[in-house]
């Protein structure tokens, strides 16, 4: 399977925002991962709805938004305005998250779920079916440009087996550190999904990365 390529635009050069969206519209990506954070579930600020609506106007790839805030589902509207196609928030953030999932799906977007790097991913057993993604978080959230977490690998095949073992069709999203090194493991473990942010932006020619991304050999 090809992988879905998400580049994450908090790596983006934020005085150039539109340059960089348009760079990622002629890219072989397949989303534009949003990172939104609000200083009190993870310790950063990045951008917020109104900053969404101006990317959304420029946007040519369905727009992946990742809220690390806390209480999200005071959110989800909002976000699904901006134009949201899929909307991810934390199991650790959400009391009732099965509630919190079928808002989402009841506002027309994909519903995720993302899991910081210490929460198992055998919590999700009982809502798998519900679920359109899972993120897996490879790194601490919070920052770009962090290592990749080795342990991410074995969380992937756990999370594969629970999904093939559900018949749901969740795809698997890796989000940090994420580079051509790490890619084929990744795919191999069960991953449907390659957020990039450092390795992307960061790079000489980003739109080539993300083509070899999404053509890495496993």
């Amino acid at each position: 399977m090809t992988p879905i390529i998400a580049p994450s635009l908090l790596a983006a050069d934020f005085a150039n925002l539109q340059r960089d969206i348009e760079l990622i519209n002629r890219s072989d990506a397949d989303w534009l991962h949003l990172d939104i954070m609000d200083g009190q579930f993870v310790p950063n600020i990045s951008f917020g709805i109104p900053v969404c609506k101006a990317i959304a106007r420029h946007a040519q790839k369905p727009l992946d938004i990742h809220l690390m805030i806390n209480t999200p589902e005071a959110y989800l509207e909002a976000f699904q305005q901006c134009g949201a196609y899929n909307i991810t928030v934390h199991l650790e953030a959400c009391n009732h998250l099965h509630r919190v999932v079928h808002q989402i799906k009841e506002l027309g977007c994909n519903a995720g779920v993302a899991l910081n790097p210490h929460t198992p991913v055998s919590l999700l057993k009982d809502l798998i079916n519900d679920i359109d993604l899972v993120c897996i978080m490879s790194v601490n959230p919070g920052f770009g440009g962090q290592k990749f977490i080795n342990k991410t690998y074995d969380k992937v095949q756990e999370l594969r087996d629970i999904i093939a073992n559900s018949e749901s069709n969740a795809l698997i999203e890796i989000d940090g550190g994420v580079n051509l090194k790490n890619a084929p493991a990744i795919l191999n473990a069960g991953g449907d999904v390659l957020v990039a942010g450092s390795f992307v932006f960061n790079a000489q020619d980003p739109a080539q990365i993300v083509s070899d991304l999404k053509n890495v050999p496993v």
